[in-house]
């Protein structure tokens, strides 16, 4: 069983919108602080938003700081980013990932002990 999994990747112009949904499976995410992080080819996986395990303190990098948000339905056991103003750089496959009761959102990777497939997002110019 996979424990978490990616949906809502897909094309979309440079200035629209994606929403990326993680649901979690086989775990309650109300005691896990949530994170995106996100992969381009040729490149590192990099940081893009994290909270804690209360989903009261947020964090974003830089970078899509004022254009993306991260929130939770915990009732669905449900995490989402919100992505708006997409730019060719976001342009990546965006991972959610879930680390055991983080006080403080966390930008390591390998803080986080469960991880999803990835979804794809293209960004056209």
């Amino acid at each position: 069983q996979v424990p978490l999994v990616e949906s809502g990747g897909g094309l979309v112009q440079a200035g629209g919108s994606l929403r990326l949904s993680c649901v979690a499976s086989g775990f309650t995410l109300s005691s896990y602080g949530m994170g995106w992080f996100r992969q381009a080819p040729g490149k590192e996986r990099e940081f893009v938003a994290a909270d804690n395990w209360s989903g009261v303190s947020i964090r974003y990098a830089d970078v899509v700081k004022g254009r993306f948000t991260i929130s939770r339905d915990n009732a669905k056991n449900t995490v989402y980013l919100q992505m708006n103003s997409l730019k060719p750089e976001d342009t990546a496959v965006y991972y959610c990932a879930a680390a055991w009761r983080v006080v403080e959102p966390t930008t390591l990777p390998n803080q986080y002990m469960y991880w999803g497939q990835g979804t794809q997002v293209t960004v056209s110019s």
